[in-house]
């Protein structure tokens, strides 16, 4: 197990096994984003995806919650020196681009483990990784209607390409909670865990992927991010590039050889 340091422990950080374990640490608080916590998960994001130690991130809350979005009992107050409405828009726009865009486009498998509650932006965070998981107790829910705003960190977008159109807009509208085995019929999550085994089996699902063909991995994650919304004959070409890029790889031929030896691959060295 190794630590990595984030700056506050309102974010904690672990590799083993090449899976890099980050927790968002506020517990009394449902595990809310903030002005410490969020910039942390920023920058602990573009460490993870330059570490070769890290084959699978895995994002995670600390207690009984993912995270239940921003802290509202710091909205409504004092921002500090006034600002334009466009500014304001401008500094929003970067700070998703620099968190949930950064999640969806970053070059390692991500997954969203969740043990309780993932709300609001918690829930669009949960929605950029590329993979979710959950304990039977969590649930989700858009949240926003509930305190008068209209979303943000991409909901919008992620929603209506995993679940439809119309259920989306119901999601939003409604801001009901969606109970995780009811989420997993919808496409929302993966895989269901118990809540007595969860952080154990969670931590076995990102390892099966943390250990496989990182290159491969990459390469898939960005054609089917690209493939929705370009030309089938775009995606042809990319894959074909990207399958030319792999075929010439090591792991490639030690998949083969592990295939012909009638072995489990090993595409990497001994474990962290």
């Amino acid at each position: 197990m190794i630590k990595v340091d984030t700056g506050t422990e309102e974010l904690l950080c672990e590799i083993s096994e090449r899976v890099a374990i980050v927790t968002l640490n506020k517990p009394h608080k449902k595990n809310a984003l903030g002005d410490v916590l969020t910039p942390a998960l920023r920058e602990i994001l573009l460490t993870l995806e330059a570490d070769n130690r890290v084959g699978c991130v895995m994002l995670t809350g600390s207690g009984h919650a993912f995270c239940s979005g921003g802290d509202v009992s710091g909205m409504g107050g004092s921002e500090g020196p006034r600002k334009t409405n466009h500014e304001k828009v401008i500094n929003l726009t970067r700070k998703q681009e620099t968190l949930t865009l950064r999640l969806f486009e970053l070059a390692k498998p991500t997954v969203a483990a969740l043990p309780g509650a993932a709300a609001g932006a918690g829930l669009s965070i949960a929605l950029a990784c590329d993979l979710r998981i959950a304990c039977e107790s969590a649930f989700l829910t858009t949240a926003f209607a509930n305190i008068g705003l209209s979303g943000d960190y991409g909901a919008s977008w992620f929603l209506p390409r995993l679940v439809g159109l119309s259920r989306a807009k119901e999601m939003f509208f409604r801001a009901e909670r969606i109970k995780a085995t009811d989420a997993l019929a919808m496409g929302l999550i993966n895989q269901v865990f118990s809540d007595d085994t969860f952080r154990e089996d969670a931590f076995n699902y990102a390892r099966q992927i943390a250990n496989g063909p990182e290159m491969a991995l990459g390469l898939m994650k960005k054609n089917l991010n690209r493939a929705l919304d370009q030309p089938l004959a775009t995606s042809l070409a990319m894959e074909a590039q990207h399958l030319i890029m792999c075929g010439g790889s090591d792991e490639s031929k030690e998949a083969i050889t592990a295939f012909m030896e009638k072995r489990p691959p090993q595409f990497h060295g001994e474990k962290e």
